[in-house]
């Protein structure tokens, strides 16, 4: 079994590509679309209030958050076929801000967070994204599809107990355990076994819907949607944040927006990139911005607790045959159809099934190729891999994407910085000329001056940049340094092979004149005597 269940996931991870945004829309498109809607909002209602309680506040709030920021992102979002709604990573920074200052708080801190990402998009800065090497993606999913299944152990709790915050509280035990985790084996072997006979109905529905019926025509005592809380309430209204607007309001809620903005961002974007990766689409990281901030500014003023994209509910939407705008638009006015007029029917759902939907999500979000490339890939990458996961699992995805990135950062930096070397030859002149290769920044600027014999050196030395290239200020002050020791040794420096934007780097540093347009057929650097402090002829 767990070997399928793994050839499973595989094949969700390479889905059917022919169904692309160029398919028309067809009624089967349309209803696949549909269906896989109504699948993700059923996955949503005990995920948002399951969060609401982990921030503190009423089920509603969380509710409302998963409609409005899953509307919106829906038809203005960058990538179709994503879902966004209240998440667990936003919900644990907000808990302190609401235990301290109340709900009304993160409200106004909801709407100054959708600034932030509106603003971070109208920049672009989601371009940044690129940024995150591989090895910190395939910790991010697995560090997120542990997190999604430790989530999922709260629902074994008796009911009451799993409303905490998943601390503590009565683990289910004898027979109710016992059939709890017969409905949640059901539940997978259905979604596993499905596409093998039609795939009419989402496989994930079919599980969901054939369980609920088991349940309700037997009269099964377990947990169930319902006991988590009440899922009925109105339409959302218009709703001032009710702060004081003043300075002591505004430096109140600002670090909290900023580390919500960023944590929402990382999220989405990351979970761009992975569905854009599944469905064969590319781009839209600014757009996604913009459409998460304005999103949660909307969210902030009709009583909702913010949100961001959700990778379970993406992956469930993706494997349901999602692939357009449509699905996530049906998933959020389905979710609103409960709270308005489904919610005694939807209480009655299972927990059961949820779970059982959520642990096939796990089995197809973990990357498990990862766990047999960790001995073939560079250690750095390995140790990457297993820290990203580390930390998403033990603090948030926002910190753990920072740590992976500087250490990956660090990593290729001092690679770098052992790649600087010189080969050294004596021209016709009788001047000694170092070829050097490797980039010139702060990891190598060491070993850069360490290549130099300015005791043994002749009259006049050549340093050849042909194959290597100054990128920071770093690597000025080693130039710099370097001529002021041959100046001292009344030795002549001279520069060659130098590119045009070292040329305006050196320039804009003041440690050279350059006439601009020196050897501009070449594209290649000058002669700088460092007793003279002027350019000679190009060479």
């Amino acid at each position: 079994m767990k070997t399928s269940l793994a050839a499973y996931a595989k094949t969700l991870a390479k889905p059917d590509l022919r169904v692309m945004q160029d398919e028309p829309f067809t009624l089967a498109r349309i209803r696949v679309e549909l269906l896989s809607g109504l699948t993700v909002a059923l996955a949503l209602v005990p995920e948002a209030v399951a969060f609401a309680f982990v921030a503190g506040v009423h089920p509603l709030v969380g509710l409302y958050a998963a409609f409005l920021v899953g509307l919106v992102t829906a038809v203005i979002g960058g990538r179709p076929g994503m879902i966004s709604g209240a998440t667990g990573a936003l919900a644990v920074v907000m808990v302190g801000l609401v235990a301290q200052h109340g709900v009304e708080y993160l409200f106004a801190t909801v709407v100054l967070m959708g600034l932030f990402q509106v603003m971070a998009g109208v920049l672009k800065w989601g371009k940044f994204i690129r940024l995150v090497p591989h090895p910190v993606m395939l910790g991010f999913v697995n560090g997120l599809a542990i997190v999604i299944f430790l989530a999922q152990l709260g629902q074994f709790k008796v009911p009451g107990a799993a409303m905490d915050t998943g601390q503590g509280g009565e683990w289910l035990s004898g027979q109710p355990l016992m059939i709890m985790l017969a409905l949640v084996a059901l539940t997978m072997a259905i979604i596993w076994i499905m596409p093998r006979i039609t795939r009419i109905i989402p496989a994930p529905l079919a599980g969901i819907g054939v369980v609920a019926g088991l349940v309700i025509a037997f009269g099964l005592d377990v947990p169930r949607v319902g006991d988590l809380a009440s899922i009925q309430g109105g339409l959302p209204s218009l709703h001032i944040p009710m702060v004081p607007f003043t300075l002591e309001t505004f430096g109140i809620i600002l670090p909290y927006a900023i580390i919500l903005a960023a944590i929402g961002l990382i999220e989405s974007l990351l979970t761009l990139n992975l569905v854009g990766e599944i469905v064969g689409r590319r781009g839209g990281a600014s757009q996604e911005c913009i459409a998460q901030g304005l999103a949660n500014v909307l969210t902030g003023f009709f009583g909702g607790m913010g949100g961001c994209a959700m990778i379970g509910q993406s992956m469930i939407n993706v494997k349901s045959g999602g692939r357009t705008r449509i699905a996530a638009i049906a998933a959020a006015l389905f979710l609103l159809s409960f709270i308005l007029y489904a919610s005694p029917l939807i209480e009655q759902i299972p927990l059961a099934a949820l779970v059982g939907v959520m642990f096939m999500v796990v089995i197809g979000t973990f990357a498990w190729h990862s766990l047999t490339i960790l001995r073939k890939v560079p250690l750095t990458d390995a140790l990457v891999i297993v820290l990203v996961t580390a930390v998403t699992v033990k603090y948030d995805l926002a910190i753990a994407v920072v740590v992976g990135v500087i250490v990956s950062a660090l990593a290729y930096a001092w690679n770098n910085a052992k790649r600087i070397h010189a080969t050294t030859r004596l021209d016709d002149t009788g001047a000694r000329v170092y070829s050097v290769e490797g980039p010139l920044f702060f990891g190598s600027a060491e070993g850069f001056a360490e290549l130099f014999d300015i005791n043994g050196d002749p009259q006049t030395v050549i340093v050849d940049f042909d194959q290597s290239r100054v990128v920071d200020q770093s690597a000025l002050k080693a130039i710099e340094a370097l001529a002021g020791k041959y100046r001292a040794a009344g030795k002549v420096l001279q520069l060659r092979h130098l590119s045009r934007d070292c040329h305006r780097l050196l320039a804009r540093a003041g440690h050279l004149m350059i006439d601009s347009d020196d050897d501009p057929e070449y594209m290649v650097a000058v002669d700088y005597d460092v007793r003279t402090g002027v350019l000679g002829a190009g060479h």
